[in-house]
């Protein structure tokens, strides 16, 4: 009897209290993950209603995703210093917080404005939550197996927003109307915010102080304008006065920043994270993963509704494959990880996706769904799934005491701005191809060069990992 009162001995309460307080954090950081990832895609089959319904003009439209995307990127690396320094639960209940209320300031929205100053305020608060859900993991789960299987999980809910957006917003639309793809949001926010405000442990790793505000205003002005550049060039084109001007005035902020933290005694980018090669490296991987992989669910949409004639909920339906295998792909790196090693596993994520993009360079207009669109999705999504959880590991192993949320907004960032470069670099691409044609050929012409393009990019980025990545064996234990 005394040895079966032995086997059946409860955990300690202090033992089983850190044990829901890791699964509260794991929980709520892939919950707000999945809502800052799903409100970039989620959208997008929305928009014509919205324009019907709010009396939009295309230009006003097409910023009804410029305002997230501009707004999300611009304020990140605030937001992920801020992690750091005023602790990493406050930072996620403001940024959900204010995520939260703009997504129910937008479903309600009367008038165009309102819609876009919401989306905008979405931004913000995704800057301000992002990099506090990745800060939330590191710190809270136990470096190793444990710490790594966490960050593929958040990967793999990221990447599931992401694919589902279209879906979901189709279903959404279809069923009820374009408001609730924004209405969604608040629900699931007010219960995460209830949960983490009573079962999130408070902590920072930074010392308190003041945030460097200079710092904060040249780089946050600096990649709002890089990135309204960006946008420009499908409306303008990369020689117009519309896109140069922001692009090199937000070159020359991004100069001056880097001068400031250089001379600034608590700057808010310690130059120093950047030259951990680590960081350095994986930052730019994922830059250039971001900027090849990104545009796949925009030209994959138009290419299955526009070319193979699928309705929005047909083409969601239709990617659900590929969907999944971004979110396998994710799950299944860690265990992939211990026995080929994290750089190896990026080189190999990244040569899948090469071959899926290759794949589907060769699509037609009469395609079959199993050949022009699930099989070759499903490498592209599986192979970037398998890479981006080697890279987000190899940067945070990277980061310096008191700099994870710093360093989880610059993983953040780099894939962000890495995916609006790449989406007005390959639809310019794709335009030039089309000259102008409207028929099934001529898209699906374009499309397949941007493919291509897209491909040869993944290939000059494996070459960057193979000879920039570190290898370290320690993550083989």
């Amino acid at each position: 009897m005394t040895g079966m009162t032995d086997v059946t001995t409860p955990a300690p309460p202090r033992q089983r209290k850190t044990r829901t307080h890791t699964w509260a954090a794991v929980l709520a950081a892939c919950t707000g993950q999945f809502l800052v990832v799903l409100d970039v895609s989620v959208v997008n089959v929305a928009l014509p209603s919205m324009r019907s319904d709010l009396g939009m003009s295309p230009a006003g439209l097409q910023w009804v995703l410029n305002a997230y995307s501009i707004a999300f990127a611009g304020f990140m690396l605030l937001g992920g210093r801020a992690a750091d320094i005023y602790g990493r639960k406050r930072m996620f209940l403001i940024g959900l917080g204010l995520f939260t209320a703009a997504s129910l300031a937008g479903g309600l929205a009367q008038e165009g404005w309102q819609l876009l100053a919401a989306r905008a305020a979405q931004g913000l608060g995704a800057a301000v939550l992002a990099p506090a859900t990745l800060t939330l993991l590191t710190s809270t789960v136990p470096k190793g197996p444990a710490r790594t299987k966490a960050i593929g999980t958040w990967m793999a809910v990221g990447a599931g927003g992401g694919a589902a957006g279209g879906l979901i917003g189709g279903v959404l639309t279809d069923l009820f109307s374009w408001r609730w793809v924004l209405l969604i949001n608040v629900p699931i926010g007010v219960l995460v915010l209830a949960g983490a405000a009573v079962r999130l442990s408070e902590g920072r790793t930074g010392e308190r102080r003041r945030i460097d505000l200079p710092g904060a205003v040249l780089v946050t002005a600096g990649l709002a304008c890089v990135a309204y550049g960006i946008v420009q060039t499908e409306a303008s084109g990369w020689t117009a006065t519309a896109t140069l001007a922001p692009l090199l005035g937000g070159v020359a902020l991004l100069g001056v920043f880097v001068v400031v933290e250089a001379r600034t005694a608590v700057p808010l980018m310690p130059l120093r994270a950047l030259g951990a090669r680590a960081v350095a490296s994986a930052n730019a991987a994922m830059l250039v993963i971001g900027s090849a992989t990104f545009s796949m669910w925009y030209f994959m949409t138009v290419y299955a509704q526009a070319v193979l004639g699928y309705t929005p909920l047909e083409a969601g339906l239709a990617l659900m494959p590929t969907s999944l295998a971004v979110v396998l792909g994710s799950k299944c790196a860690p265990r992939v990880m211990a026995v080929t090693g994290t750089k190896n596993l990026a080189l190999i994520g990244t040569a899948i996706a090469a071959a899926g993009f290759g794949w589907q360079s060769t699509m037609g207009a009469d395609g079959a769904y199993l050949t022009s669109v699930c099989l070759p999705g499903v490498l592209m999504m599986a192979g970037t799934g398998l890479a981006s959880t080697p890279l987000a590991s190899q940067a945070l192993a990277g980061a310096a005491p008191g700099e994870s949320g710093l360093v989880s907004g610059l993983v953040n960032t780099s894939r962000t701005m890495g995916g609006a470069l790449g989406l007005a670099v390959l639809s310019t691409v794709a335009a030039a191809r089309t000259a102008g044609g409207t028929g099934p050929e001529e898209l699906t012409a374009g499309f397949a060069l941007a493919f291509r393009t897209s491909g040869a990019v993944l290939l000059g980025g494996l070459l960057l990992m193979a000879l920039w990545l570190p290898r370290h064996r320690s993550d083989r234990r």
